[in-house]
């Protein structure tokens, strides 16, 4: 009997875990799931830190024109459209950057202007192509089993990159986010590594279009940092916890795509919310306890105190 337990859950593991990994095309899709997860993780951190969840959703649908630009100019195919996101998105930070950068203009205002305009832009260029229905879903809800052996070596370039240059100036990014005074004290130049934190979120943006697509990215980018600053007020610890869930809801989203046959994108995000609500929910729960605990505690000690005055 335990033997035939054993085989039945080897053959379960089997067919559950290692079959999709059979293809090598569902390979690719999980292994771009997984860096995607792991540089939004980190990025987000800085978003939510920073309260930038309005620029990121703004940049992720900014990025549009430069999507459908490449789209038509290659008659439908989507091997460059990596690199025409790449420009939109790095052409919008930017522009977000220079109309805030001394403060003339409300960075919320300056972002709703860019996010309306390239949008509407991006949506005017791809209603000119034939079938755009389609081929919008494809751009907005991502396309994660197109991965190619091409895209998942950018994504892991660019990952790497991004990953790289937050290492290398971990100190400032996070000096500029929580202390401007001290930054100024310091001579940081500020506004140099503020528009490279815009630049890296663009970036990483670009490379999870394929995954996640543009309507479902900031959920990306915002709900493991979400979560991880649930866990922590640290920003390291922070990074790697939110990197972790970031992974981990690419992986869970990633099977149950393919167990239930729903699309990879959101499968990915409702990974991540269930994992925010797991955690918002424990907490409160402990929280709860505490309190209840404390008026007990309470309780019991005005109880006490008149029987110790007799006595």
């Amino acid at each position: 009997m335990l033997k035939h337990g054993w085989m039945v859950l080897i053959y379960s593991f089997d067919r559950l875990i290692l079959e999709p990994l059979g293809y090598p095309l569902l390979e690719r899709s999980i292994e771009a799931a997984m860096l995607v997860g792991i540089v939004s993780g980190v990025l987000g951190t800085f978003i939510v830190v920073r309260g930038m969840a309005f620029f990121g959703d703004a940049l992720a649908h900014a990025i549009l024109p430069g999507v459908a630009f490449i789209y038509q100019r290659s008659n439908g195919k989507t091997d460059d459209l990596f690199w025409g996101g790449l420009a939109a998105g790095i052409a919008s930070a930017l522009g977000i950057g220079f109309l805030t950068r001394h403060e003339r203009i409300k960075e919320d205002t300056a972002i709703g202007v860019v996010f309306a305009t390239m949008f509407a832009l991006g949506i005017a260029m791809i209603s000119r192509i034939d079938n755009y229905a389609g081929d919008l879903s494809h751009i907005l809800f991502g396309q994660i089993l197109g991965v190619s052996e091409a895209d998942l070596r950018l994504i892991l370039i660019f990952s790497v990159i991004v990953l790289a240059v937050v290492a290398l100036f971990f100190k400032e990014f996070m000096i500029i986010s929580f202390d401007p005074t001290l930054a100024q004290t310091l001579r940081l130049p500020t506004e140099l590594f503020r528009m490279l934190l815009l630049v890296l979120i663009a970036v990483t943006i670009v490379v999870s279009l394929q995954t996640v697509g543009i309507a479902l990215m900031v959920a990306l980018l915002v709900t493991p940092a979400a979560t991880a600053n649930l866990m922590t007020r640290r920003l390291l610890p922070m990074m790697l916890v939110s990197a972790l869930i970031g992974v981990s809801s690419s992986i869970f989203g990633f099977y149950i795509s393919y167990h239930e046959d729903i699309a990879t994108g959101p499968a990915i995000v409702l990974s991540a919310t269930a994992i925010f609500v797991f955690v918002f929910a424990e907490q409160q729960i402990i929280h709860t306890l505490a309190q209840v605990s404390q008026v007990w505690r309470s309780t019991r000690s005005t109880r006490a105190a008149p029987s110790t005055e007799k006595s």
